[in-house]
């Protein structure tokens, strides 16, 4: 199996749907221009299309770029739809739980516990 490390040190998630006609020159292009960030760090950039059953992954590795590719038969990504911000950061972990088609944004951690003495 080919997939991203999970120790990739960034992941950035483009929550918006996109054409998967584009390729590398049109991923690293919205990369720069509506993501602000560069396409040549060392990081993962993630798309899914409007179906959510398909997803590209762009990386740059030393003298050119990577294209990871992933399309499902029956099922479909869990994409986040009710953040604020168009771009996700994620760990390389995460990225690859979302590949094996776990919903990150549904499952909620225990709830933070303030305290002002042990008692």
């Amino acid at each position: 199996m080919i997939r991203p490390s999970k120790h990739y040190p960034r992941v950035y998630l483009y929550r918006d749907w996109m054409d998967m006609r584009k390729s590398i020159d049109g991923l690293a292009a919205i990369v720069e221009q509506e993501m602000a960030l560069d396409p040549f760090e060392e990081a993962l950039f993630v798309f899914c299309n409007r179906a959510k059953d398909k997803i590209k992954i762009l990386c740059w590795e030393k003298n050119g770029f990577i294209l990871w590719y992933k399309r499902l038969e029956k099922h479909r990504f869990h994409w986040p739809v009710r953040l604020d911000q168009s771009v996700v950061t994620l760990t390389g972990e995460e990225l690859n739980w979302l590949l094996d088609g776990f919903d990150l944004w549904s499952n909620k951690p225990h709830a933070r516990l303030q305290f002002a003495a042990v008692s």
